[in-house]
């Protein structure tokens, strides 16, 4: 669970990283009106379209085999075994 939220924190940073990465590299960093309302709000919004997407492409690629079983992890005899499809 906590690599898909790392993932998806991640896609939702990413925007504001490659701006901040823009800015550093044009050198206009220095100027603080360069991070005003309206970049601020076209990044989030490119970060939420890309969590949207992310969570799609999760939803739709990460499916079980069809007609199989989950047997979830378990301990036997002192090993673990880990969760497979039967």
């Amino acid at each position: 669970m906590l690599r898909i939220v790392l993932t998806h924190l991640f896609l939702f940073l990413l925007p504001f990283f490659c701006y901040a990465l823009w800015l550093w590299l044009s050198k206009r960093s220095g100027h603080p009106d360069r991070w005003s309302k309206g970049p601020i709000a076209w990044l989030t919004l490119a970060g939420l379209v890309l969590v949207i997407s992310g969570l799609a492409g999760m939803a739709m690629l990460e499916r079980s085999p069809e007609g199989a079983n989950f047997i979830p992890s378990a301990m036997q005899d002192g090993v673990f075994v880990p969760g497979r499809y039967e």
